[in-house]
């Protein structure tokens, strides 16, 4: 019986590492994974998801999911799934319930102000499985916080989507994130 597993975690944790690394063991066993990604995440370019720690892979938009062939499939990876609208969690949904495919979706549970982004808020309701992808905090605490920062200083205004890496996002433990204090 497929699953639908949300797996989430603060900036820096090692999602989309974790996302090919799990397309890789499928390809590993002679199986046949799918990496997703919405149009809107850019900074890796087309058709292509990175990660920090330079592991890259192939994939294609999860806008094209109503015209891709699910069954071909033994698994869908998706990453950046925090920018999901509510109707694309109920197309990997129907994926999991109608085809019998697994989906694995990797994104932030919580924008720089705290509040869910619409696909982890339903990918939270509706997946069988939500995992925590640890980090931590300068200060050695687990960081559940992404804290949006601008000349050294953490902002708590703005649009909620703004992609950015390193140079624009830390994560903090919510004590810090609360406190704006990104230590030394």
């Amino acid at each position: 019986m497929a699953k639908l597993y949300f797996r989430y975690g603060a900036m820096g944790s090692s999602k989309t590492a974790n996302a090919i690394m799990v397309r890789y063991n499928y390809w590993e066993r002679g199986q046949n994974a799918l990496m997703l990604k919405p149009r809107l995440e850019t900074r890796d370019g087309d058709c292509t998801v990175r990660s920090r720690v330079g592991l890259e892979a192939p994939c294609r938009y999860i806008e094209e999911l109503p015209e891709i062939d699910v069954t071909r499939y033994d698994c869908l990876i998706v990453d950046e799934a925090q920018f999901l609208t509510r109707e694309q969690v109920q197309a990997l949904v129907d994926v999991v319930d109608q085809k019998n495919v697994p989906v694995v979706a990797y994104g932030l549970r919580a924008d720089f102000q705290g509040n869910l982004f619409e696909g982890s808020k339903w990918l939270m309701a509706w997946a069988d499985t939500i995992e925590e992808v640890k980090t931590v905090c300068w200060c050695g605490r687990k960081a559940t916080c992404n804290a949006r920062i601008a000349n050294g200083k953490v902002i708590k205004t703005g649009e909620q989507i703004m992609l950015g890496g390193n140079e624009s996002y830390v994560a903090l433990c919510r004590k810090h994130w609360a406190e704006g204090n990104l230590g030394e």
